[in-house]
C-alpha cells in the first residue's frame, strides 16, 4: 500500500533524522507500521528549539513533498498565499495520484486545500483526523467550520473516514468517532486510592499560553491555601507565558505551593500523575483533550470546562468535574471534593476504568481496520 499523509506539521532535519513534534510522531508510527511505501506532504523545518521533537520508526524509505507554511488570519496574507496555495495544491496533487490511501491531519490551511483537491479522487480510499473541536456548538475558524463542512458531505467526500473526537448528533456515514492513545496495556498497574486529605496535590499539564489559562490555576491553589487547605500545585510544560506565571509565583509568595517543572519526560509526567489528587485543566479549545485521559489513567480525577468532548469522556460528572472558567465555582467544586471523600474515591475508580480501556494496542487495530477496509 501506498500511503501519503498530508500534513501541517513540519518534519525537521536534524543529524541525518527526520523528527516532528512527538505525539504526532507517536500515532503516526502505528500508521505507517500497515503500509508499504510512505510519502509525507507538509513543510520542511531545521528548528529543533523547545520542540518536543521524536523520530519516526519504521524502516521503509520515507518521501517527503515539501510545501511552504502560510497564513490566511488576515486579508493581506491572504493575498501573499495565492501562490502557494496553487504551490500547495500541485503537490497535494501529485501525492493523490500516486497514492493507494490518502490520510489528510486536519484541521490546518495545508488540510484545506487537501480538502478540496481530494475530491478530484473519489474512487480512492481515504482518511482525515480531525484534531481539532468537532462540536458545531464550539467557536470555530471559518477554514475550521468550512473543512468539517467538506469532510461530512457524503455528494463531494467520498471513500473517506473522517476520524473525530466524541460522538455527535446529524454525524453523516463519513464520521467515524476515534480516540487518542497514550499509554500500553502492560503500563495498566494497580494504583492505589488516594484519599484527598492532608496536602492535596494538583497537577497541570500543557502549554503555558492563554488560551490554556494556566494563571487560573494557580489563582485555584492560591484561594485555597487562604482558605486554610494544605495545596500543592505542579505545573508542567513552557511557553509564552512562563515568565509571567514565575513573576506571579514569586510575587505571591506561593514558592512552595506552585512548582514550574518546565517540559519533562513522559515518565516523569506520569508519575506526577500517579501522585495527584486532581488535574486541573482550563482550557478554551481542544480536539481530544489527552491530558485529561492521561490523568483519569492513573485515578486522577479532572476538573475541567466542558470542552470539545470532555462531558462525554467524563460521563457528564461522574467521572470528574464540569466546571466553567470561574475561580469561586472551582473552589466549589473542589471543596465539595473534600468533603465527600467517598464519592471522590468513586470517581478515581470510574476515570481508571474508563481511560483504561484506551490503550495504544486498541488505537493500532482500530488504524488497521481503516487501512483495510
Amino acid at each position: 500500500m501506498k500511503f501519503a499523509c498530508i500534513t501541517f506539521v513540519p518534519i525537521v532535519y536534524h543529524n541525518d533524522q527526520r523528527l516532528a513534534y512527538g505525539p504526532y510522531v507517536k500515532e503516526m508510527n502505528l500508521w505507517l507500521r500497515h503500509v508499504d511505501e510512505i510519502l509525507f506532504v507538509c513543510p520542511k523545518s531545521m528548528d529543533t528549539k523547545g520542540q518536543l521533537l521524536q523520530a519516526f520508526e519504521t524502516g521503509k524509505p520515507i518521501r517527503h513533498l515539501v510545501i511552504p507554511e502560510f497564513d490566511i488570519r488576515s486579508p493581506l496574507n491572504m493575498v501573499k498565499a495565492i501562490p502557494q496555495v496553487f504551490f500547495i495544491a500541485f503537490q497535494v496533487f501529485r501525492a493523490m495520484v500516486w497514492a493507494d490511501h490518502i490520510h489528510l491531519r486536519c484541521p490546518g490551511n495545508t488540510s484545506l486545500v487537501a480538502c478540496f483537491v481530494q475530491m478530484l479522487f473519489p474512487w480512492k480510499r481515504k482518511t482525515a483526523k480531525y484534531a481539532g473541536n468537532w462540536d458545531w456548538n464550539s467557536s470555530q475558524p471559518w477554514s475550521y467550520r468550512l473543512q468539517q463542512r467538506i469532510l461530512r458531505n457524503t455528494l463531494f467526500t467520498h471513500n473517506m473516514q473522517a476520524l473525530v473526537y466524541g460522538h455527535w448528533p446529524d454525524a453523516t456515514k463519513n464520521i467515524h468517532p476515534f480516540f487518542t492513545a497514550t499509554y500500553r496495556q502492560s503500563e495498566i498497574e494497580h494504583t492505589p486510592p488516594r484519599l484527598p486529605e492532608g496536602v492535596i496535590h494538583f497537577v497541570y499539564v500543557g502549554y503555558l499560553e492563554e488560551n490554556k489559562r494556566p494563571l487560573l490555576s494557580i489563582e485555584v491553589v492560591e484561594a485555597l491555601q487562604q482558605k486554610g487547605h494544605r495545596a500543592v500545585l505542579h505545573i508542567f510544560g513552557n511557553g509564552s507565558q512562563r515568565e509571567m506565571l514565575s513573576g506571579y509565583i514569586r510575587q505571591h509568595h506561593l514558592d512552595d505551593a506552585v512548582i514550574l517543572h518546565g517540559n519533562q519526560p513522559a515518565e516523569t509526567v506520569r508519575e506526577a500523575f500517579k501522585k495527584s489528587h486532581f488535574l486541573l485543566f482550563f482550557s478554551k479549545s481542544e480536539g481530544w483533550p489527552k491530558v485529561v485521559a492521561e490523568s483519569m489513567f492513573w485515578g486522577c480525577v479532572p476538573l475541567t470546562t466542558r470542552v470539545s468532548c470532555v462531558p462525554e469522556m467524563l460521563d457528564n460528572g461522574k467521572r470528574g468535574s464540569l466546571i466553567n472558567p470561574d475561580k469561586k465555582e472551582i473552589i466549589s467544586a473542589i471543596t465539595n471534593w473534600l468533603a465527600h471523600p467517598d464519592e471522590y474515591l468513586s470517581a478515581s475508580e470510574a476515570a481508571m476504568q474508563w481511560s483504561r480501556q484506551f490503550t495504544l494496542e486498541k488505537m493500532e487495530e482500530g488504524i488497521a481496520a481503516l487501512l483495510k477496509e
